[in-house]
């Protein structure tokens, strides 16, 4: 299995909206727009993180498939990682590995990543690449319709 990360292009967008549309993946992650199904809103958020000149966006490619997006942006004083894999392509290292990637593209530090505190495969991710808690807060999350906790975490 040949695991890469690669510029996005106009395909893995069509494939992201997809992926957003699994509730399962959404109520893992936490957070989706009030409506996953409306695409203008997922264009709009899309367009603005590819043409943030301090955003780095790429797609997860494995075997020449997206299986998911991995991305930096900045977030007040820090500079914050996300990353969504489809389901179809979890428990398989892929996230691992992706992450391990873009972690030797993206230098600068400190990183920071937020994270549901029930998400165990993200947090186990973080933790294991040097990600360390520094705080937590209480936010709605609109996949879930309630108040979740979302761990703060930094790479120094």
């Amino acid at each position: 299995m040949s695991i890469t990360l690669r510029a996005v292009n106009e395909a893995d967008l069509d494939q992201f909206f997809h992926f957003q549309q699994d509730a399962d993946a959404a109520h893992m992650a936490g957070f989706a727009p009030t409506n996953p199904k409306d695409r203008s809103v997922f264009d709009h958020h899309w367009s603005q993180l590819l043409g943030d000149e301090s955003s780095l966006v790429r797609t997860i490619d494995v075997d020449g498939v997206p299986a998911g997006s991995i991305a930096v942006f900045q977030d007040e004083d820090a500079h914050e990682i996300m990353f969504w894999t489809d389901k179809q392509f979890w428990s398989q290292g892929i996230t691992t590995t992706a992450v391990d990637q873009f972690l030797k593209e993206f230098e600068p530090r400190p990183l920071r990543a937020r994270v549901v505190a029930d998400n165990g495969g993200s947090l186990k991710i973080l933790a294991t690449r040097g990600f360390q808690e520094v705080g937590e807060e209480q936010v709605f999350s609109n996949a879930r319709a309630q108040v979740v906790t979302e761990k703060i975490l930094q790479l120094d």
